[in-house]
């Protein structure tokens, strides 16, 4: 269930309340007189099912509540009543598919933020799928993966195009234009600055294992890969399944061939800085695209959704 907190002015009271008792698949209504005090009103809370929650806070804004009033949406738990049972079961679609648009979009906003820590974790991300490479070690590159922030801003973007919000759009495309350069430029002086003190190897050839061949090598799988990652990706992140997001960031070489693209340029490779990069640009703009498509399906489910709501009003 979520839970929703409503800051309502007098102005809006009756409405607010007569949305609440008439949907169906609201519960728990409560309402705290003359508690409001920006701005001057009463305070509602109630709780709706995951898959209604949009739903219900498409019907607040069409009174103009977001304007002159707040909205909040809370995880709220598990309720173990008859009533949220009788809700749930009115819900149309299953709680494992519904798709809290709101926090989406808040969600997305934060992941497209150029922040320090973003950049911080690029640098550590990168640092470690270097040594991954020069290593050959598979277990390290999975660690590197997971580190890497890399695949917020790519899915802040599809969310930014998806709904055509330009603002964040610009904010993603901000974040991937530093970070990713910034990624090799990282490995490019942590692989140069090992090769001039001795830690790393003279040759290239001593590092070019599987991994970096691999990465340095798109080819058919690469394209079957990226776009499955952004698919699965948008998904984890539309129905909050933080687990299956891990998987993908363990499934991509978004930051391992940026880091690979510094390695080689570090040992004069141009080969495998070109195939890096090639697979690098591959890999964001596949992932971006399959994250566009599966918003753009999930959207016009809510949205037939909400033709259904209408004329079950009428």
């Amino acid at each position: 269930m979520i839970h929703v907190r409503l800051t309502v002015p007098r102005a809006l009271v009756d409405d607010v309340a007569r949305v609440l008792t008439d949907d169906p698949c609201v519960v728990h209504v409560i309402r705290h007189r003359d508690a409001a005090i920006d701005p001057d009103g009463d305070a509602f809370s109630a709780d709706v099912p995951k898959e209604h929650a949009s739903v219900l806070v498409h019907k607040l804004r069409d009174l103009d509540l977001h304007e002159s009033g707040g909205i909040v949406l809370e995880d709220g738990g598990v309720a173990a009543d008859v009533s949220a049972e009788r809700a749930e079961r009115r819900a149309r679609g299953s709680a494992a598919d519904g798709v809290v648009w709101e926090d989406v979009e808040a969600r997305s906003g934060e992941a497209a933020e150029l922040s320090q820590t973003f950049l911080w974790f690029m640098a550590l991300g990168t640092v470690l799928a270097t040594v991954a490479l020069i290593l050959d070690s598979p277990v390290l590159m999975v660690g590197a993966m997971v580190v890497g922030p890399e695949f917020g801003p790519i899915a802040a973007a599809s969310v930014a195009l998806a709904d055509l919000r330009g603002g964040l759009a610009w904010r993603s495309a901000r974040a991937l234009a530093i970070g990713l350069p910034f990624a090799i430029v990282v490995a490019f002086v942590f692989a140069w600055v090992g090769k001039l003190t001795g830690v790393g190897p003279d040759d290239l050839a001593e590092v070019s294992g599987s991994l970096a061949v691999t990465i340095a090598s798109p080819d058919a799988y690469s394209v079957v890969v990226a776009i499955a990652a952004g698919a699965a990706g948008l998904l984890s992140m539309t129905t909050a399944k933080s687990g299956a997001l891990v998987g993908v960031l363990v499934s991509v070489t978004t930051l391992p061939a940026a880091a690979n693209v510094g390695l080689a340029v570090a040992y004069s490779d141009t080969h495998g800085a070109l195939g890096s990069l090639a697979q690098l640009v591959l890999n964001v703009a596949l992932m971006f695209a399959a994250g566009v498509l599966t918003l753009v399906l999930q959207r016009r489910g809510y949205e037939h959704r909400l033709r259904q709501e209408a004329r079950r009003a009428d």
